[in-house]
């Protein structure tokens, strides 16, 4: 750099002698002193602050640091199921599915629990919706949602889907293959063989059902639901109805003249209206307008994404898959694989004041065909989170009603169970009080945030909880119009 002939540079700064000089030279040099504090100090700020931010930057799939503005920064598209008109058994289905005539009220059809309006979950925030003969009985559990099980298998038990490609071996010999392994560890896939064998699939809580059909039949004949004394007083009302010239084209004569054929057939319509109707599965949330650069998340809803998906902090993703497939469908945040997590008990339920009566999923005692295997008393289907949001009743016994307390569930039953869980009249916490003493060990404490013990500090904070649950509200269907 070329400098005038007169410039002055720190080296040579005025040489005269005298005070005059020696405080212009001290004053130089407390000057450029400054300026370069300045700098660094400046230069520290910005860099310390996008370490900070950094740090609190949610990533998206993996560990991508995603765009400042909220945009996904590697948008994908997104394979939804096709868009067609219904079939004309898929209309017959939804006309079934609308009508109260089929249960023994004659108030209580399908869409009585399992509301359009409500993700076809349950229409308010009872613990259980009532039914029976009088619609004065309460239901055994909550209505699950019916959304987003287009995909969903039929009951099995083995290894995680997502790491094999081999066919499940039958549930007889696996059931027995874990026999006496008192918890079935979920994603383990780690030798021994038998505790990585996880139930999954299935229809209900329990998974008693194997496909849409089965699982619309069940109610029909549920003393405390749509309330039929048996399956031949349903084929009568069918018989009787303004679809049985439908049900007869469809389906052949030959169904008039057997109650038990006619009712499948008419659950098969049902099935088939879940199946085929979009507003079952519309993957139409501001996430997956995100997923594919449509939409941008707040900070907000970013950091609960992060920690959302983080297997240390609050590792929802571990069960509640949010990422897409490698083939591009849709996200459907379940595993559909089922978790003893020692929910406590649901003291409103009338059934529970029967102190010797205990809802074990699996083992019983709505599902029968697995009491034995009591390794998996107390575990549970792993429900989706899309539209969790709007639903007003969680867990199989509906004992929380807002996404807060769920999270706080999480976040302090290990670390201060007496905040959870009711005490005796000594005082002690009655943890996993909703399932028998004997069986506590199927409970999952190896996964966080339920890995910290008593006495810890929480997985998170309240403000981690808040994010968690601004990202869950993402997940409710209905965000503007997705792209195609």
């Amino acid at each position: 750099m070329n400098l005038p002939s007169n410039a002055t540079l720190p080296s040579q700064l005025p040489t005269g002698s005298g005070p005059s000089a020696d405080a212009a030279s001290r004053k130089m040099r407390r000057r450029i002193l400054w300026i370069l504090l300045c700098i660094v100090l400046a230069c520290a700020v910005v860099v310390g602050y996008a370490l900070v931010y950094r740090e609190r930057m949610p990533t998206a799939i993996g560990d991508r640091v995603e765009d400042l503005t909220g945009a996904n920064a590697h948008p994908v598209k997104l394979l939804r199921p096709p868009v067609a008109p219904l079939s004309a058994a898929a209309v017959l289905g939804r006309d079934l599915f609308n009508d109260p005539s089929l249960s023994a009220s004659g108030k209580q059809s399908c869409a009585s629990c399992h509301s359009a309006a409500r993700a076809f979950g349950p229409p308010n925030d009872l613990s259980v919706q009532l039914g029976g003969p009088h619609m004065t009985d309460e239901g055994y559990r909550p209505a699950p949602s019916l959304a987003y099980l287009y995909r969903q298998a039929p009951f099995s038990i083995g290894p995680d889907q997502g790491e094999t490609d081999t066919a499940p071996v039958s549930l007889d010999v696996l059931a027995s293959a874990v026999q006496g392994v008192q918890r079935a560890q979920k994603n383990a896939g780690v030798a021994p063989a038998a505790p990585a064998m996880v139930p999954q699939g299935g229809f209900f809580w329990d998974g008693r059902a194997s496909t849409l059909q089965d699982q619309a039949i069940g109610p029909l004949t549920d003393p405390v639901e749509m309330a039929n004394p048996n399956v031949a007083a349903v084929a009568d009302k069918l018989m009787h109805s303004k679809y049985i010239g439908m049900i007869e084209q469809l389906f052949g004569t030959r169904v008039v003249s057997d109650p038990n054929l006619l009712v499948s057939e008419a659950m098969f319509a049902i099935g088939r209206y879940q199946f085929e109707d979009p507003a079952f599965h519309r993957f139409s949330s501001k996430y997956d307008a995100w997923l594919e650069g449509h939409a941008r998340l707040t900070q907000t809803e970013l950091r609960g994404l992060r920690l959302f998906n983080d297997k240390d902090k609050a590792n929802c993703a571990g069960c509640h898959l949010s990422q897409p497939t490698s083939d591009g469908l849709p996200p459907l945040f379940t595993d559909t694989q089922y978790e003893a997590l020692g929910v406590p008990r649901n003291h409103e339920l009338v059934r529970n004041k029967d102190s010797k009566f205990y809802d074990m999923g699996i083992c019983g005692p709505f599902r029968t065909d697995m009491a034995k295997d009591t390794q998996y008393c107390g575990m549970f289907l792993t429900p989706t989170l899309r539209n969790a949001a709007s639903r007003g009743t969680f867990f199989h016994n509906g004992v929380y009603h807002n996404l807060k307390q769920v999270m706080d569930f999480y976040n302090l039953r290990n670390t201060s169970p007496e905040k959870i869980y009711p005490h005796d009249a000594a005082g002690k916490v009655l943890v996993y009080d909703d399932l028998p003493e004997k069986y506590h060990s199927n409970v999952d404490v190896a996964d966080a945030p339920f890995d910290r013990k008593f006495g810890d500090k929480p997985a998170m904070t309240d403000e981690d909880i808040n994010d968690i649950i601004a990202f869950m509200k993402t997940l409710d269907d209905g965000y503007g119009s997705v792209r195609k």
